[in-house]
């Protein structure tokens, strides 16, 4: 007997949480929940790193970029890529996606080990360098690496 007493009073509790929700809702103005993603953003899509030069995380996936480059260099010479060692700089430009794990799409500045500043930075040449990171496996890789297009 307690237990249909509970059960149903269980389900009378789901039933008022389920109309007062249904009321909220009709109460709000048509369109509000529209115009939280009126800002441009889209599910999914990327969003600027407002502070790249104080992300601490950006700054270490752009160093990781770079040494992984470093440790690839051979690979992709052939086809018109890096196949000098670089020395990172910073990072100046960086961009998150949420995916399966979080997508950084990083412009990375370095200087050639044996080369001067081209690209109009001092700190050298610019690259573009994409890495996704998956903290829950604790893993990080580097999908891109290459000079950045001069704009």
């Amino acid at each position: 007997m307690s237990r249909v007493i509970a059960a149903s009073g269980a389900c009378a509790l789901i039933l008022v949480l389920l109309v007062a929700c249904a009321a909220s809702a009709a109460r709000t103005e048509p369109g509000a929940a529209r115009r939280l993603w009126d800002d441009g953003r889209k599910v999914g899509g990327r969003t600027e790193v407002t502070d790249e030069e104080g992300d601490r995380e950006v700054q270490d996936l752009g160093r990781y970029s770079v040494e992984e480059h470093n440790r690839r260099r051979g690979e992709g010479c052939e086809d018109g890529g890096v196949c000098g060692r670089l020395e990172f700089a910073r990072v100046v430009s960086a961009q998150r996606q949420v995916v399966s794990g979080v997508k950084y799409y990083l412009r990375v500045a370095a200087a050639e080990e044996n080369g001067a500043g081209t690209n109009g930075v001092s700190d050298g040449r610019v690259f573009d360098a994409v890495v996704v990171v998956k903290p829950w496996l604790q893993s990080r890789a580097l999908v891109r690496f290459a000079p950045a297009d001069a704009k």
